[in-house]
């Protein structure tokens, strides 16, 4: 499975792109015009995570992924779009995409992770999108994860001492820190993670595309 990571909480897991934080990212050097995509989930609508969605989802015609709330609104704007809310299920193209509880805020619906499979590969991704921890992460990890992709910033969602209890609780097979370094506020040391988690770590540089 081919990821990159653009920065942020910013990811292009072969065609589906999550919270395209791009132009406005200090880290990123990667322009929208630059990503192709299929989907496009946006786990909520804070500037850096809707960020460039509807610009590169009008010119790849993606699919945007959101709550019903962000949903609704990106169609306003005559965007595909497919509307859900937290536990629910759908399919889109060779995606199996389920959207899960995030402890954070949002202008339009409530934050959202996501629980992501594709059809080709055996692997089940989970995108805790800004999130503080919170216990009921153990039936997130219930549904086997092979990949968390967790914030470790600290101040708008968990940090690093937090993210290494949410590792306990999911139990994944690899962990991608996320959301960190972007801004002075958020400024942390990935590899401080790395060296207390009980998993393994991949820590990707914006820009980066790994097979995993």
């Amino acid at each position: 499975m081919n990821i990159t990571y653009f920065g942020h909480s910013a990811f292009l897991i072969e065609d589906l792109l999550t919270d395209p934080f791009l132009s406005g990212n200090p880290k990123c050097g990667t322009t929208p015009d630059e990503v192709s995509c299929n989907i496009i989930c946006l786990t909520h609508d804070h500037d850096d995570h809707l960020g460039d969605a509807f610009e590169i989802g009008k010119r790849n015609n993606a699919v945007i992924v959101a709550i019903h709330e962000i949903a609704i609104y990106a169609a306003s704007k005559g965007l595909r779009t497919e509307g859900m809310n937290i536990g629910g299920t759908i399919i889109v193209g060779d995606w199996h995409i389920k959207m899960v509880e995030a402890l954070h805020s949002s202008n339009m619906g409530h934050p959202a992770g996501f629980i992501l499979k594709h059809r080709e590969f055996n692997k089940t991704i989970y995108h805790a999108g800004d999130t503080g921890l919170f216990s009921d992460m153990r039936l997130i990890g219930d549904e086997g994860i092979d990949i968390a992709m967790l914030p470790i910033g600290d101040r708008y969602t968990m940090g690093i001492k937090d993210a290494l209890r949410a590792v306990d609780l999911i139990r994944p097979e690899l962990v991608i820190p996320m959301h960190y370094g972007t801004f002075p506020a958020i400024s942390v040391n990935p590899w401080d993670f790395k060296q207390d988690c009980r998993v393994e770590v991949e820590i990707f540089k914006p820009g980066e595309e790994k097979d995993l």
